[in-house]
């Protein structure tokens, strides 16, 4: 009996071991619960919890914007060679649209751009727009493949059965309807960029129409006013008769100078006797072009050449006007006086067409400013 109590004492582990077990059990179990509660519980340094809850992806995107990063390419014509000042548009969702333009090397480039889709729109004169889209990802920095633009096609408006000619009639029948304040004849000035050329009947047609009007007769009637009430070309005297010669003096001039300065003259030449009407740059460049525009006019074909029509009509007009003016005004004097007058008026004149007469002209027809 002593020896089986000595032999299960012997198989049975003692109190103190029984205990040591359970300790070290029961340590085992609390050091798992703290690994498992650690990684089950978010930390005040997890970046996906906030205030001790866990944050869903599509609101940590939306509290933490997309890392910018940038755009860039090239843009060349199907020559490959560098297109210079091309238009380039970044279109992006909630974003403002942004803009760029190609260097020398054709290259162009975006910074801080939002990850995300985008639209690029290429445009340049010449070429026709090109559209390309992507997506840049978190702080890319996307080096786009060349871009090259294709040739514009030209659009070019025909009028199918409509004759130069007939059409040129259509153009200067607008012209007559020109008249500034309603009534004053603005005939020799057209707003429409490509005009065709008048026909020689159609020049000297413009110019009859011209003298005849009333508004012309009345003006020149002002101006022969002027004249006796300061004693201009003394010569012809004072009263009815001097009035009445300075009056016919004066309408000579003005239809011998619009005769052979807008009608013989450019129809030998083929040269157009109106005013192109700019309407388009800075003040100093459409001043300029007044100007010029008093010495040189637009061919036939279409090229700007000197206005040899205008200045030897002028030249021509005085010429002729030493045989009625009295005889102590005639001379080369008188003509080149003449001359450099109707530079001077013509150049006046187009700077009111350019700035004034338009704004009082009623009813013109809708042409876009000519960029000449």
């Amino acid at each position: 009996m002593h020896s089986r109590q000595k032999s299960l004492r012997a198989r049975c582990p003692s109190r103190r071991v029984l205990a040591l077990r359970l300790v070290s059990a029961a340590c085992l179990c609390l050091s798992l619960g703290l690994v498992t509660f650690a990684q089950v519980s978010p930390s005040q340094d997890d970046p996906d919890s906030q205030n001790g809850q866990i944050v869903s992806p599509a609101r940590k995107a939306a509290d933490n914007p997309p890392y910018p990063g940038s755009l860039s390419g090239s843009v060349v014509d199907q020559n490959g060679n560098a297109v210079i000042g091309a238009k380039v548009k970044l279109s992006q969702q909630d974003q403002a649209d942004r803009q760029a333009v190609s260097g020398e090397d054709g290259r162009f480039s975006f910074a801080n751009v939002p990850s995300g889709p985008f639209q690029l729109t290429i445009s340049c004169e010449g070429f026709a727009t090109h559209a390309s889209s992507g997506v840049l990802r978190f702080a890319e920095s996307e080096v786009l493949p060349t871009i090259s633009l294709a040739i514009a096609t030209a659009v070019t408006e025909v009028r199918v059965g409509i004759p130069a000619i007939e059409l040129a009639q259509e153009q200067m029948h607008e012209e007559e309807q020109q008249r500034a304040l309603g009534f004053i004849p603005n005939f020799y000035v057209t707003y429409n960029p490509n005009a065709v050329a008048l026909s020689t009947r159609q020049k000297f047609n413009l110019a009859w129409k011209t003298t005849i009007d009333p508004v012309s007769f009345g003006l020149n009637g002002v101006t022969a006013g002027i004249e006796q009430a300061t004693n201009e070309y003394g010569g012809y005297g004072q009263g009815a008769s001097g009035y009445a010669k300075r009056y016919g003096a004066g309408y000579a001039d003005f239809v011998i100078g619009t005769y052979i300065g807008s009608a013989m003259l450019p129809s030998l030449l083929k040269q157009d006797p109106r005013y192109f009407y700019k309407g388009t740059g800075s003040k100093r460049s459409r001043v300029m072009y007044a100007v010029a525009n008093a010495v040189i006019c637009k061919g036939d074909n279409g090229h700007w050449q000197p206005n040899y029509s205008g200045i030897a009509g002028s030249i021509a007009a005085g010429g002729v006007s030493n045989l009625y003016y009295p005889s102590a005004d005639r001379g080369a004097g008188l003509i080149f006086e003449n001359t450099l007058i109707g530079i001077g008026t013509s150049a006046a004149a187009n700077i009111l067409q350019e700035f004034v007469i338009r704004k009082f002209t009623p009813n013109l027809p809708n042409h876009d400013p000519s960029t000449p």
